[in-house]
């Protein structure tokens, strides 16, 4: 069964697109990497086309694995005000809206991301804005969800942007992200990645920390990290830990056997769900 068409536009947001296996990336330590940060590297014309091709894909590991677990862990959001972190085209936030969330605010380094999210937003009360997401400084308790899919491993300093996300959520607030699984950005043996991926190594696992990446053709930077590493930043920020999975394949999903059963080899992706302590 493929999925969900009335889904599907929420299930395939986000800020990095994700096809691993296909033309995912390969890395080694990190070298000459450039200096752009997390979104701004997706404002190059070819790159970014390239991405909206990749996303475009039925199957790819956003849509038919990240998504459907978020949404499961998402919930109602009927009167939530919404902190997006990596907004991507906020495709989502048009979604949330229309599903009863008071306020929509989507915040992405991408110059190119933050023109398609307004575009996508236009004729709402959404509002999507320029702004790397290790500046984050909203104000205190205005906002009750804060949502980050597939962008917080392009941050440095995780444990500063989990505190200022803190800061802004009200008591009772929930926090709810999704990053590249630590197996994935561990270590990429490969030689070349125009292949479908059929083994992966991991190595290094333990020695975090930035690797450089050849993604979409292009060079960027992602911070390795392992789950412990996550759920440490979490609680040390000031939440609970009230969830952790790792978006494991659903058959219903796919409309391919064998990229089902490749699907079930390795995890991709890593959802974290948190909720704010109170002082």
């Amino acid at each position: 069964m493929k999925p969900d068409p009335a889904h599907s536009r929420w299930l395939a947001t986000g800020a990095v697109g994700f096809s691993l296996g296909m033309s995912g990336p390969s890395h080694s330590r990190l070298g000459d990497a450039g200096d752009r940060r997390g979104g701004a590297f997706y404002d190059d014309s070819e790159l970014f086309e390239h991405y909206q091709q990749h996303r475009a894909w039925s199957l790819n590991p956003n849509t038919v694995m990240e998504g459907p677990a978020l949404f499961d862990e998402l919930g109602p959001v009927s009167g939530l005000r919404v902190l997006d972190l990596g907004c991507g085209d906020a495709e989502i936030g048009r979604e949330l809206l229309n599903a009863g969330a008071e306020r929509y605010r989507g915040i992405d380094g991408s110059t190119r991301m933050i023109q398609a999210a307004q575009l996508i937003l236009k004729d709402t009360t959404g509002e999507a804005v320029l702004c790397d997401i290790e500046d984050l400084a909203e104000p205190v308790v205005s906002f009750d969800l804060v949502l980050s899919r597939m962008a917080l491993h392009y941050v440095a300093d995780l444990g500063g942007v989990l505190r200022a996300c803190r800061a802004c959520l009200a008591p009772g607030g929930r926090l709810l992200f999704t990053v590249v699984h630590p197996v994935i950005t561990s270590h990429d043996a490969r030689e070349n990645s125009t292949e479908p991926r059929q083994n992966w190594v991991v190595d290094d696992y333990f020695n975090t920390g930035p690797r450089d990446q050849q993604w979409l053709g292009s060079r960027t930077v992602w911070h390795h990290r392992t789950i412990e590493d996550y759920v440490a930043e979490l609680r040390n920020a000031g939440f609970a830990l009230t969830n952790l999975r790792e978006c494991a394949p659903r058959r219903e999903q796919f409309d391919d056997d064998a990229e089902f059963e490749r699907r079930r080899r390795i995890p991709l992706v890593l959802l974290l769900a948190g909720a704010r302590v109170s002082s």
